[in-house]
């Protein structure tokens, strides 16, 4: 059904919510899951000053996000499953469903912020991913009450 699952991971409270239930998945599947870390940099125009920065920038978002991408493959592997680790640098949606694509994934496991009626009605990134993907989109949304 399942062998490869992608895992949109930024360690925000939703991210952990929808890895685990991607791990836990993989786990009862017998799957490999890649864990994806997108950084998404100010779009330009950008202000000089902000440009000049861009590289210090991507430096403290790349580290970050090895940190993450670690701390994932860690959980994946005290659950027995497999991880490739990733990086890309875009729009996260796009990015994505890019990697989605590009890989050969066959399904996406993320987790969606509690947004409210108004969140709700603009979407995020999770919203766009469900839309774009050509492959399942497994989500798991936080409640409020875990905010």
């Amino acid at each position: 059904m399942y062998d490869q699952i992608l895992i949109p991971y930024d360690g925000s409270d939703e991210a952990i919510k929808g890895a685990k239930h991607g791990i836990e998945l993989a786990a009862a599947l017998g799957a490999e899951v890649h864990a994806l870390y997108v950084i998404d940099l100010p779009g330009a125009p950008r202000a000089l000053a902000l440009r000049d920065d861009e590289d210090r920038m991507r430096e403290e978002y790349e580290e970050y996000g090895n940190e993450v991408l670690g701390n994932l493959a860690d959980v994946a592997d005290e659950h027995g499953v497999e991880c490739t680790t990733a990086m890309r640098t875009g729009t996260p949606n796009e990015e994505i469903v890019g990697y989605a694509e590009d890989e050969g994934m066959d399904a996406i496991v993320m987790g969606s912020a509690y947004r409210g009626t108004i969140g709700g009605i603009l979407g995020g990134t999770m919203d766009k991913v469900v839309r774009t993907a050509t492959v399942p989109v497994i989500t798991q949304r936080m409640q409020m009450d875990e905010l």
